[in-house]
Formats: structure tokens, sequence, C-alpha cells
């Protein structure tokens, strides 16, 4: 997915923010662990906006409650060429990690979206359209 056009997402909180929470860019999952420790990725910040490569599995980890007796929560999202997420799953429990595995593993065996050709659209309406948008300025 190295080739993949980064597009800006919005990764959600899940959880209490004063608890622990993260979230992971996964690449790869090392089926002989039922921890987090089996998906191989890049952290990246939840909460917030962050750019990753479109296709790219994301999983999202936060706990609410009680420091003593936490609530954890799991979602695996698929980030679209259009910045959207694609959920497709949820665990809750301390068997979240292996609940979201088989999940994560057959996103990650599917293609990188198709992107939108638009080889038959001039470069003057391509570039009227990113003026109109306000994504460049007036020449």
């Amino acid at each position: 997915m190295s080739d993949a056009p980064m597009v800006a997402i919005e990764v959600p909180l899940v959880g209490d923010e004063r608890h622990k929470n993260w979230a992971k860019v996964v690449y790869d999952v090392d089926a002989s662990k039922s921890s987090g420790w089996a998906y191989v990725g890049d952290f990246i910040a939840a909460g917030g906006i962050q750019d990753v490569p479109a296709g790219s599995v994301v999983v999202v980890y936060g706990e609410r409650g009680s420091r003593a007796n936490p609530q954890i929560e799991a979602r695996v999202y698929q980030a679209n060429a259009d910045s959207t997420l694609s959920h497709h799953q949820t665990a809750k429990g301390r068997a979240w990690a292996r609940t979201i595995r088989d999940t994560v593993q057959q996103l990650l065996g599917q293609e990188a979206p198709a992107m939108i050709d638009l080889s038959f659209v001039s470069d003057d309406e391509l570039l009227a359209e990113a003026r109109q948008r306000g994504l460049i300025g007036e020449a």
C-alpha cells in the first residue's frame, strides 16, 4: 500500500480521554499472538485528523469506566479514498484483540480501493474545480 495516495481521516476517540486509548494503521497481523501486540503497524493519534494511505486498515482502542475495572472497546475501520472511514467491526472486553483478528486479516487481503479515473477531464476544468473548492488560490 506504499504507493496509495494519502488521505486525511478523522480518527475517532474510543472510550474516555482520561484512560488508555490509541489508534494504529495495521500492515500485518502476527497470528501467533492474541493480544494487541498481534497488530503490526504505525501508531497514529486518536481523536483528531491524521494522514494515512487510502485503503489502510485502522484499529482504534479505548477504555472507559474506572481504572480498576476498565471497559475496553476496539473498532476496526478502513480508510476510503474520499477521506471517510468504513466501520467493519467492534469488540468489547478483554478478548478484543482475538475477536477482531479475522476481520483485520480479511481486510488486509483486499486490494486497495480503486481511484477515480479523471484522465478525461481537462486540466482547466480540474483547476476551476480546485479553485471553487478553495484548494488552490487564483493564479
